[in-house]
């Protein structure tokens, strides 16, 4: 496998052919922050906490760090200020659904968010899919998946294929990055109550459809 040479931050890094510029700057104890990614998991790209700025043959744009492979004389920037500026927006539209995740806050913090930026719309999850892929790709169970579509998205354990296999596993309650007590509440209201679980699915409101506008209209 052929060795890349690229720069991150002004520095030197050496990355492999089939790596992406987040692999590249964590080899290189380069922080880029993530809330969907997984090492064990295929990228995903779907927090866009990861957004870099890349420049190649003098043209500069926005990318998922997480998804875009290193090529060799890539340029890449993890603090801009255009990119400070759209990981603060991101987080405080997240902070939104999750407020008292501490992960959230913990980024909340660093790039200076407002918790109380978005009115609250409490539903506890920000659709980093971990649990949903994790189930998929890693446990081949397929119990937990995400419903709805648009801004109504979100993740519910599926009661048929839970009930066999979720109790004796939970492997995916502490990828949660807001709390994996609210993991452990859905699990319970799909077996408990599968039909009010499907129903309390359809109403609750996500940030999918806000962040992903607001993202695009950043060029991302």
């Amino acid at each position: 496998m052929s060795e890349i040479l690229l720069q991150i931050d002004g520095k030197t890094v050496k990355a492999k052919e089939g790596m992406t510029v987040l692999d590249a700057a964590r080899s290189a104890d380069i922080a880029i922050p993530t809330l969907c990614h997984h090492e064990q998991l295929e990228p995903y790209g779907g927090c866009r906490l990861c957004t870099v700025e890349i420049e190649t043959r003098g043209r500069k744009r926005l990318v998922a760090g997480c998804l875009y492979p290193v090529e060799p004389d890539l340029i890449v920037r993890t603090r801009t200020e255009k990119v400070d500026s759209i990981r603060k927006m991101i987080l405080e539209l997240l902070l939104a659904h999750a407020p008292d995740s501490p992960q959230l806050q913990d980024l909340a913090r660093e790039y200076g968010a407002d918790r109380d930026r978005f009115e609250k719309e409490p539903s506890f999850c920000v659709l980093c899919g971990l649990c949903v892929r994790y189930c998929a790709e890693i446990k081949k169970n397929h119990a937990v998946g995400f419903v709805n579509n648009g801004a109504r998205r979100e993740i519910n354990f599926i009661p048929e294929i839970a009930a066999g296999e979720c109790w004796d596993c939970k492997e995916c309650f502490p990828l949660c990055p807001t709390s994996y007590l609210q993991a452990a509440y859905h699990l319970t209201e799909a077996l408990a109550f599968p039909s009010l679980s499907s129903r309390s699915a359809s109403k609750r409101l996500v940030t999918t459809t806000t962040l992903k506008e607001s993202i695009y209209k950043e060029g991302i």
